[in-house]
């Protein structure tokens, strides 16, 4: 077996435990709005958790939060509190339980429920008709979530 072929089949290996390692949103565990255990099982990437949020396609979560480390983004928002020090006021856990689901933790809020999949009011039906029927996917995936709080984590009291 040639060393190129090892490699490529080390690393389906290693793609198919991730994903089989994943948690599906229904079956996350909350423990006082936190969630201990990784969704994916892999170390999040700071970087990409960066992108997502600050990016409008993705998390947008400077939509309402100001992040000094993510400066060049223009027009932060000042709905939730700023996420300088995050990593400082909250545990791991407790970042993932806010990024997954934050009405676990708060139960009034508005910041939307990042990965879950069902239990939505789907007022469509009442005024169009065209609410969709299927399931939802969620907002962010698990390694998503992953990066967003490997990301939260670098935000430091200065």
């Amino acid at each position: 077996m040639t060393k190129a072929l090892k490699l490529g089949l080390a690393g389906m290996l290693c793609a198919s435990t991730a994903m089989a390692g994943e948690i599906k949103p229904k079956d996350v565990s909350f423990a006082d709005g936190a969630i201990e255990q990784s969704l994916t099982g892999t170390p999040g990437d700071p970087e990409k958790g960066a992108t997502i949020v600050g990016e409008k396609s993705m998390g947008n979560c400077v939509a309402c939060h100001q992040v000094s480390a993510l400066a060049d983004v223009p027009f932060q928002g000042e709905v939730g509190p700023p996420l300088d020090g995050a990593g400082d006021r909250w545990t791991e856990a407790e970042l993932r339980g806010l990024v997954a689901n934050a009405k676990m933790t708060f139960e009034g809020t508005v910041m939307p429920a990042f990965y879950k999949d069902d239990g939505f009011i789907r007022p469509g039906d009442a005024y169009t008709g065209k609410a969709p029927s299927g399931p939802l996917e969620p907002i962010l995936s698990a390694q998503d979530v992953e990066d967003v709080v490997a990301f939260l984590m670098t935000l430091k009291e200065q």
